[in-house]
Formats: structure tokens, C-alpha cells, sequence
């Protein structure tokens, strides 16, 4: 049964001889106001300390943060993709470390990120609690942002389906997705929507006061949160059953979890 929803358009932006994915543009545009979001929150986020009024997060920090951020997502999200695709990398090993070769995973990608911009904090002595409260609503918003972009590219179709609603990309493209052109869940359009109103459940919390410590409890709140929403969605992926019935992406994906939870813990003790 042919998709209701189709694509046929070309995925690539051309400026003369240069081509580049119209998904990379607005990946880029998405990070640009992410950057200004944490920016601005963490303007009006006070510091921790005895003074009054307390002064708020310093800009100059954030170029210190990214530093960790990035080749934190970077090796998080190659870890990531190696786990799920774990018998390809077990025959060949040299591919795991090969740029060219597949891709990136966002299951690790984002506490990988997290973790980046802790060692940097510590290392600028930035207050990595505070940071990470201003960063709650931004990194929400790539999440879910990033993942509608990934429409312009089918990036993150899911399994076949003959659903109304599932979408086929026709024409050449090039696809992100393997046979794009099958009618397939909208897998990314999911999550997106997932991600949205885990942000906008966020936002109402921060709002009515329920994260006043502003200790980065929040932070680990929306990651669980993000992943009970991403393992829900991983059922419409395409990946098979690695361990009974769960995929490789949920059981990373319970990893992430736990490990949050155990952040919470720690913050409540500390």
C-alpha cells in the first residue's frame, strides 16, 4: 500500500559548484539558536554564593563548555552507533575509529555531551550545576528541533509500514535512510514530537518553581524522560532484537537511565 505521505524533492541545497545537505543547514541554524537560548537563560541564572543580588552565569564560560560538548557528543554517539551495530564492528574492528564509515548514535551522544562539559567545567571552575539547569530547555530544543530536520533528509525512517500517515521519499536524493522509498514510520517525526512535549512539560516545571535549587537535577529529569520517550520510539525502528525482545538502542538506552537516576542520587546527597 503506497504511502499517503510522499517527498519528492532534492535533499541538497546547490550554490554554485557546492552542494550541501539542506538537513546540514538547518542542523546548523538549530545549534546557532540553542547557543543564543543558553546563552540568554544563563544571563538571568544566578550563581550560587553569598552576594546580593547574586551574579549569573558568566558568557565566557560557554566557549570553554563547548569544547568539552562537542567531542563529548562526538565519542558518546560513535560508541553509540558501534553498540548497536555491534557484529559489523566485531568482524571489522579498523572501521570503529574510520570517520567515513557509518554514523553517529544520539542514546550515548547526549550524556557523552554532559560528561564532556563536566570535565571542562571543572578544569575552568564554571559551576557545572548551574550550567546544566541553564542547558535544560536549549538541548531539549535540539533534540526535538534536530530531529524534524531530519524529515529533509530521511534520517531516522522506521520500519515498513502501511499506516496513513507513513512517508516514502521518491527520486534520487541521496537518502539518508536505506530504501526511503518504502512507506515507512515516520520514526524522527515521533520522536520529534515526543521531545517537544517533554520540553514544554519541562519549561512549565522550571516555570512553577519545581527545579528552584537549580542543582542540575532538572538536566538528568529530561534525560530520563527523553529516553523512556526515544526507547518507545526505538519499537518502530528497524534494528532487530538483540537480547530477547529488546534492541541494542533500549538496553543503551536503560544504561542511560540508570545512570541518570544515579546522578539524581548523588545530587540529593550532595
Amino acid at each position: 500500500m503506497p504511502a499517503v505521505i510522499t517527498f519528492a524533492f532534492d535533499p541538497l541545497l546547490h550554490v554554485g559548484d557546492l552542494s550541501v545537505r539542506m538537513e546540514t543547514v538547518a542542523l546548523a541554524a538549530i545549534i546557532l539558536a540553542a547557543l543564543l537560548m543558553v546563552t540568554r537563560i544563563g544571563r538571568i541564572t544566578p550563581m550560587a554564593g553569598p552576594y546580593v543580588p547574586a551574579p549569573t552565569l558568566r558568557p565566557s564560560d560557554l566557549p570553554f563548555l563547548i569544547l568539552g560538548i562537542v567531542p563529548g557528543a562526538v565519542l558518546g554517539g560513535r560508541l553509540d552507533y558501534v553498540l548497536v551495530h555491534l557484529d559489523y564492528y566485531a568482524a571489522h574492528p579498523a572501521a570503529v575509529v574510520d570517520p567515513t564509515q557509518g554514523g553517529l548514535g544520539l542514546g550515548l551522544a547526549v550524556p557523552g555531551a554532559i560528561l564532556g562539559g563536566a570535565v571542562i567545567a571543572r578544569l575552568v571552575d564554571a559551576p557545572l550545576d548551574r550550567w546544566l539547569h541553564a542547558s535544560v530547555l536549549p538541548m531539549l530544543f535540539v533534540l526535538g528541533a534536530g530531529k524534524f530536520a531530519g524529515v529533509l533528509a530521511a534520517t531516522g525512517q522506521g520500519a515498513p509500514s502501511d499506516l496513513p500517515w507513513a512517508t516514502a521519499y521518491l527520486g534520487d536524493g541521496p537518502w539518508s535512510s536505506l530504501a526511503a522509498y518504502l512507506p515507512s514510520h515516520p520514526s524522527q517525526v515521533y520522536e520529534a514530537i515526543g521531545t517537544v512535549a517533554i520540553l514544554a512539560v519541562m519549561g512549565l516545571a522550571i516555570r512553577a518553581g519545581a527545579f528552584a535549587h537549580r542543582n542540575g537535577s532538572a538536566a538528568f529529569v529530561a534525560l530520563i524522560l527523553w529516553a523512556l520517550m526515544r526507547g518507545a520510539i526505538v519499537l518502530t525502528w528497524r534494528d532487530a532484537s538483540v537480547l530477547g525482545p529488546f534492541r541494542a538502542e533500549e538496553l543503551i538506552l536503560l544504561a542511560v537511565i540508570v545512570g541518570s537516576f544515579a546522578a539524581l542520587v548523588r545530587i540529593r546527597a550532595r
